[in-house]
């Protein structure tokens, strides 16, 4: 298989547009599932000291070329002081069996907690070379714009829920405009858009599958995305995106979709602090 292609970071470092997330999957799933990714071609992996699987996705690491795979972590909002900020990154490089993290993101938001200070323990860390790129996950724009206030280190990435029923142009364009690439957490909805009519007809007029309809949606914006499978068919299909193109009416089509609906517990377009359950 052709390699992924990628979007550059304002470092010059490389991101592949398509990688493999990891969300709530643990234990021999993840382990199978992430090798299954790294022999078919994925070089990115997604993964977040929340998700509580970073040992298992190390041990698969440890079977693989560090410097083929673009890695990503995430530090949870409750450990966003400086001192534990540190604390988290080095639980989580020891569990990963790295030196470094290719992306570091604040996974959400805190308002209890300066986000100065977070970001000072993220340029140190930077400095010292534990993350090559600082990013922040599940940012509004609001958010992100006083992020960028308080931030000395370029903020690489905001990853977002964002797919065919929940299409956050605005916040999509103001990333754009400032450099900031978007990456798509639950890009397919959780699935819960596989049986949306239109992806369906628009599938069955490219032979192609509804995930396959919606991921090249995103990625034909500029999108980076993480789909998170356990099936190696998945995974394969995932990959299947880059000899062939929507055309724009199909695109405009997809745009249109009168829906939408955040499949996360909040909505963090109404400029809220969101904190997981």
């Amino acid at each position: 298989m052709d390699s992924v292609p990628t979007q550059s970071l304002p470092s010059g470092d490389e991101i592949p547009i398509v990688g493999a997330g990891t969300w709530d999957v643990g234990g021999d799933a993840v382990k199978e599932s992430v090798d299954t990714a790294l022999e078919i071609g994925y070089t990115h992996v997604d993964t977040a000291e929340g998700y509580k699987n970073e040992a298992e996705i190390g041990e698969v690491l440890a079977e693989h070329d560090r410097e083929d795979v673009f890695l990503t972590s995430k530090v949870l909002p409750s450990n966003l002081h400086y001192d534990d900020v540190f604390e988290s990154l080095e639980a989580s490089l020891e569990k990963l069996g790295t030196s470094y993290l290719d992306l570091y993101l604040i996974h959400w938001p805190n308002p209890a907690i300066s986000l100065r200070e977070t970001f000072n323990a993220l340029e140190r860390a930077h400095e010292e070379g534990l993350i090559r790129n600082v990013g922040v996950s599940n940012f509004s724009r609001y958010q992100l714009m006083f992020a960028q206030q308080v931030a000395d280190v370029p903020i690489a990435v905001n990853q977002i829920e964002l797919h065919p029923w929940y299409y956050r142009e605005e916040l999509l364009e103001y990333c754009q405009e400032n450099d900031i690439v978007v990456e798509a957490a639950a890009p397919l909805a959780r699935t819960e858009l596989f049986d949306d009519p239109v992806l369906n007809d628009i599938a069955d007029s490219y032979e192609k599958t509804p995930a396959q309809i919606a991921l090249k949606w995103a990625l034909q914006k500029d999108v980076v995305v993480v789909p998170k499978s356990t099936s190696a068919e998945h995974l394969r299909q995932n990959l299947d995106l880059f000899e062939w193109e929507l055309d724009a009416d199909d695109v405009a089509r997809i745009d249109d979709i009168d829906r939408m609906n955040n499949v996360y517990m909040i909505d963090l377009d109404d400029d809220t602090y969101g904190i997981p359950p």
